[in-house]
Order: structure tokens, then C-alpha cells, then sequence
């Protein structure tokens, strides 16, 4: 089948609803093509909060935000980005607000706040309560708004269709081939401008708070046309996860007075972070954590987590405002916050690199400033280099609505200049050669198995400590999985809803995703923000203040092509010079 929109948006979590949203009100037609009923995307599992400096309990301005930022980023956050987000997101929230999002509220009835790790007042002296929540389901009431929005706006939805190929064509993207989970049919979408936002690719490590969706397709398919993956290396472990489960535990937990306790009971963070404790940034707790861990203070039966402890909190404080929280801890682990310690540790959150944008969303191609004309990407999907080495809590929500409108806005404006562009020949050629070898194949590969190879070993390998050892082992695992892959096959022979077809092309995808961040992290010889080194364990400034672009050479499979991109080291009205990261 074929379709024919100005503009397309892949995904419908809050970076693509807000996209669709405000290329919907520039007056060009809009559809979101999404894998899943879109309030069922992983915004909805963002718990804890948005941050923006509205200054409604305490004083705050963005600049304090803005340099919050860059110094959580680990000084690779282009500070261009960073004055951008920081200035625009006081807007998005109280527009939200405007939209029906059912905030949380002060005695005043203004939005409430609440404080969250690595967000301080007067440039790091103090902490500051500057994340905007509804109680701990922000993400989800986000969801529930822009969606309505869109509902409102005539935006069509595609729901259950998987993106198999993005048909670039002579540096200008023309549309995508999607495949309907409900039949099996291939459909070709022609656009003036596409939109990506489907978010990241957590599900390459065994504990993950990830989504099962969230296997980085659009990231795969964007490398295996020789286009670069930015900052691949750097993948942030959220520290509170469910002990086991990997299911997340907000840092708003932490926000409200929750406190990290090893075996003694020993509050171990005034130990690492002696200013702000346990609402340092996530990368620096996630150390921590496993510190404890490594030098036999953790608790459990296999001694690998450490306890959260509300327990000094008053009980409305935890049925009100962690009220989520509350329910998961009862529900999975037969605890209660009220009056038990809950067993956490670090778990694979978030991705900070992806496709590389500029600062209205616009795909770049390279890392001297060529770009993909038509094809634009927000969200976790997407690199515009805000979260630099390391993400502060909250400033993946900001990221989504501040940068998910721009990107809408000027794909809208762009599809307005512009006629549709002639379609390849063969639009769907590629798609169905994929769909085919996985059924028509004999081999005995099992795509299952693959998998569980490739989690545990990204796990071990490449997760919150590195060393070179071990990432050259993980490079050699990859290439030695995807040439397992290629003889695996399926054995359902079913057209509709075959979801053993649909694991085994994510399994594809998540192997691209996992070989290139691996090379990159081998190629960074530094520690920086998220990415800690055991054999460099020091921040290398002289060397390596530079975004990393990862190359596919389709030349020669299994390889990974590295270069490299400036940092932007000035906003547009401040600039923060890189100094050693203290808390």
C-alpha cells in the first residue's frame, strides 16, 4: 500500500507527539507511525519529573540550569544546545500546563517542585528544587496530554507498524516502508520531511528499565546507510532499579528525602558527593553504588545492590508522591517503603548519543555540517549533544518537548517550501530482502539465544566500569554474534502478528546499535561522565573534547569507521569554561 503525507513521525512517545503536534499546527498534513498504541511508548515510564527554572519554591534562573547541564554532561554538552534547552523549557512546561497536564501543586497552586540529582542553585552551591512533577507518573501524564493533543489536531495514526527502511536518495530523504504487524503487508509512506523519534536501545544490556520495544531500529537503519551514530559510547545506568528487575526507581525518591544505605546502614554518598550526597548525578551514584558493591558492602542474598530508605518519611510523603514507586516495590519485591529498606542498584537507562542533529533536528550526515534534506530527529533517538556525557534526571522529558518542537516546527516549515520528491524506484525492494531471509532461511541460529548472549555479555562488558580488555573482547563477541545472526531463521510461517519475524529483525537492529557503541567506547582512551575507564581513569580535555561519530564501512562489514566532531564550547549569550567535575 501507499501513502502520502507532508510529514512523517516515526514513533509516539512525547518527542514524537510533540513533533506531530506542532507540525500539525503549521498547516501541513501530519502522520505518526508508531510500533506500539502510542500511550503505550517508554514516556510513560518517566517518573520522576521535568525540570525547568520556574523559581516557584525557591529562587532559580537558566542560567543556573543551563550550567547544571554542562558541568553534569561532563563539559561534552554543546553549550549551544544547553542555553537553548535551558531558556525554552520554562516555556514548554507552563504551556503544558496550558495543555491540561495535571501538575502537582504548591499550597499557592502554582506547579510544585522538588529537587533532583545535579540540580543546584548559584552555579553548584546548594541543591534546588527545580523538577516540575505530577506526583511520580510525569511521563505518563506527558503522554496522556500530547496524545489528546494530537487527537485534537487531526494528526493520523498509524499504530503497530514497524519501520523496515528510510528511503534516502541522493542526500534528500523521500518517505519509509513500514511493516503492518496486523497483516504482514509492507506500506510505503511518501513524505516532504520525516521526523524520527523512536527512542533509544537499552534492551542490548540484560537489566534494563528499557521498554521491550526499545531496540534502537532507526538508529541501525540510519548506520547501515553510512551515516554516523553520535556518542555512542555513552550510555547512562540510572542507580535505582529494582534489585533483579531493573525496573526504575525515580530519582524523585531521592528528591524527597530518600536516602542510599549499604549493610552497616552507613549512608555511603557523603562519602563521594560530601555537598549534595545522594542527589548527585547519576553517573557519580551509579560509581558509587557499585564501589560498595565491589569492596563487600552490598546487601542481598548475592550481596549485588544496596537499600533505598524512606522509612524517616512521613507516610503520606510516600503513598502521595511516590505513590508509583510505592506500588512497584509491594507488587515486585513484596516490600513496603513505609516501613522496609527496598533493595536497589544501577540499571541501562538511557542512551546520550544517536543520530546526530543541529539544533532544529535536522540529521546530519557527517562532522563538518552536512545534513540529510527532509529528515529531522528529537528525543533519545536523536544526538543534539544536551546531555553530552552525562544526562541530568529530568532532562530527558525537557528534551523531548523542547526539541520535539523544534523539530516539528521547522520540518512543517521546510514541507511547506518544497514539492513532494520523486520515489525510488523499488521503494520496498530492501524491506521484503529482509523479511524474506529471515523466513525463507534454514539455518539453525536461534534468535533467542543470540540474544541473551548479547545482553549479558553487553552487561559485563561494556557496562558502568570498562576497561580496553574487555571491550576488545566485546568487539569480537558482536562480530561473532552477527555472523551467528545471519543464520538464523523463523519458524512461524504466520502473516499477522508474528511477533518470533518481528524479534528477530529488532535482534538485527540491536546489533548494529551494540557493535557501535562498543567501538566507540574501546576508541575512547579518557573517562568522561558516563564512560569510566578503569585503565584511563582521568578526564582527557587535551584529547578528547570531541563528539565521537560512528561510521559503518559497507565496505567491510563488521567494521566500525570512527570520527569525530567539535564540541560547542559557547552558548549564544554564556559560555562555561571545563573545570573538574566536584559535587
Amino acid at each position: 500500500m501507499h501513502h502520502r503525507y507532508d510529514v512523517l513521525v516515526v514513533g509516539a512517545g512525547g518527542a514524537g507527539l510533540m513533533a506531530a503536534l506542532y507540525a500539525a499546527k503549521g498547516n501541513v498534513s501530519v502522520a505518526c507511525i508508531s510500533k506500539l498504541y502510542p500511550t503505550r511508548s517508554h514516556t510513560g515510564a518517566a517518573q520522576g519529573g521535568i525540570g525547568a527554572a520556574l523559581g516557584n519554591v525557591q529562587e532559580d534562573h537558566w542560567e543556573w540550569h543551563m550550567f547544571d547541564t554542562v558541568k553534569g554532561g561532563d563539559y561534552l554538552t554543546d553549550q549551544d544546545a544547553a542555553e537553548v534547552f535551558a531558556k525554552d523549557i520554562i516555556d514548554a512546561v507552563y504551556e503544558l500546563e496550558h495543555m491540561g497536564l495535571p501538575f502537582s501543586r504548591t499550597p499557592e497552586g502554582k506547579i510544585a517542585q522538588r529537587k533532583f540529582g545535579g540540580h543546584t542553585r548559584d552555579f553548584g552551591k546548594a541543591a534546588v528544587e527545580r523538577s516540575c512533577y505530577a506526583k511520580d507518573r510525569t511521563g505518563h501524564m506527558i503522554l496522556q496530554t500530547l496524545y489528546q493533543q494530537n487527537v485534537k489536531a487531526g494528526t493520523t495514526f498509524f499504530n503497530e507498524f514497524h519501520v523496515t527502511d528510510l528511503l534516502i536518495e541522493d542526500g534528500r530523504c523521500r518517505g519509509l516502508v513500514a511493516y503492518e504487524l496486523s497483516t504482514g503487508e509492507l506500506h510505503t509512506f511518501h513524505a516532504k520531511a520525516v521526523i524520527l523519534a523512536a527512542g533509544g536501545y537499552g534492551r542490548v544490556f540484560k537489566i534494563t528499565s528499557n521498554a521491550l520495544t526499545l531496540t534502537g531500529d532507526l538508529m541501525s537503519i540510519y548506520y547501515r546507510k553510512g551515516l554516523p551514530l553520535e556518542d555512542m559510547e555513552f550510555y547512562q545506568f540510572h542507580p535505582t532499579g529494582l534489585a533483579k528487575l531493573g525496573i526504575l526507581v525515580t530519582e524523585g525518591i531521592r528528591g524527597e528525602g530518600g536516602i542510599l544505605r549499604n549493610d552497616s546502614g552507613e549512608r555511603f554518598m557523603e562519602r563521594y558527593a560530601p555537598t549534595i550526597k545522594d542527589l548527585a548525578p547519576r553517573d557519580i551514584v551509579s560509581r558509587s553504588i557499585i564501589t560498595e558493591i565491589r569492596e563487600g558492602r552490598g546487601v542481598g542474598r548475592d550481596k549485588d545492590a544496596v537499600n533505598i530508605d524512606l522509612t524517616h518519611l512521613p507516610r503520606e510523603v510516600i503513598e502521595g508522591k511516590l505513590a508509583e514507586i510505592t506500588d512497584l516495590a509491594r507488587t515486585y519485591l513484596g516490600m513496603d517503603p513505609v516501613k522496609d529498606l527496598v533493595p536497589i542498584q544501577p540499571t541501562a537507562h538511557y542512551a546520550m548519543g544517536g543520530i546526530p542533529t543541529d539544533l532544529n533536528g535536522l540529521c546530519l550526515s557527517d562532522g563538518s555540517g552536512g545534513s540529510i534534506e527532509g529528515l529531522y530527529a528529537a528525543g533519545e533517538q536523536a544526538c543534539v549533544s544536551l546531555h553530552g556525557a552525562n544526562r541530568l534526571g529530568t532532562n530527558s522529558l525537557g528534551d523531548l518537548v523542547v526539541f520535539g518542537r523544534r523539530a516539528g516546527i521547522y520540518a512543517a516549515q521546510y514541507a511547506r517550501q518544497v514539492e513532494y520528491p520523486d520515489m525510488p524506484e523499488s521503494a520496498q525492494r530492501d524491506s521484503q530482502d529482509l523479511l524474506d531471509r529471515l523466513r525463507d532461511a534454514s539455518g539453525k541460529d536461534n534468535a533467542a539465544a543470540i540474544r541473551k548472549e548479547l545482553q549479558e555479555s553487553m552487561m559485563n562488558n561494556v557496562g558502568i566500569f570498562r576497561n580496553g580488555k574487555d571491550m576488545e573482547k566485546q568487539v569480537g563477541i558482536v562480530q561473532e554474534l552477527k555472523a551467528r545472526y545471519r543464520n538464523v531463521s523463523v519458524s512461524d510461517p504466520s502473516r499477522r502478528y508474528n511477533s518470533e519475524l518481528i524479534e528477530a529483525m529488532e535482534l538485527g537492529f540491536m546489533l548494529d546499535c551494540a557493535e557501535a557503541m562498543t567501538s566507540s567506547a574501546l576508541n575512547r582512551t579518557e573517562s568522561r561522565g558516563a564512560h569510566d575507564r578503569e585503565d584511563y581513569a582521568e578526564r582527557d580535555d587535551t584529547n578528547w573534547l570531541k563528539h565521537t561519530m560512528a561510521y559503518k564501512d559497507l565496505n567491510n562489514d563488521g567494521n566500525v569507521v570512527i570520527g569525530y566532531k567539535p564540541v560547542a564550547l559557547k552558548g549564544f549569550t554564556r559560555a562555561f569554561e571545563p573545570k573538574p567535575r566536584v559535587y
